[in-house]
């Protein structure tokens, strides 16, 4: 997984979370809220991103999601 990201998306992972976790030291329910909008962003995007790539025919390559033919 790391290797599809890049340096510079390990890098946004690492702000990501290292932010998330600053935000934990001073309270930790505004921090597991703001990680819950991240990963309903996430998962979001995700499935706009296979819904598009199974309308072109590649719904296999996001790891589901698409559904496409089979």
């Amino acid at each position: 997984m790391f290797d599809k990201l890049g340096a510079k998306g390990i890098v946004g992972v690492l702000l990501l979370l290292g932010g998330i976790a600053v935000i934990a030291l001073q309270n930790l329910i505004i921090a597991a809220g703001i990680g819950l909008v991240v990963l309903g962003f996430v998962l979001t995007a995700w499935g706009l991103v296979s819904g598009l790539m199974s309308s072109f025919g590649l719904g296999g390559m996001m790891g589901g999601g698409g559904g496409g033919f089979q």
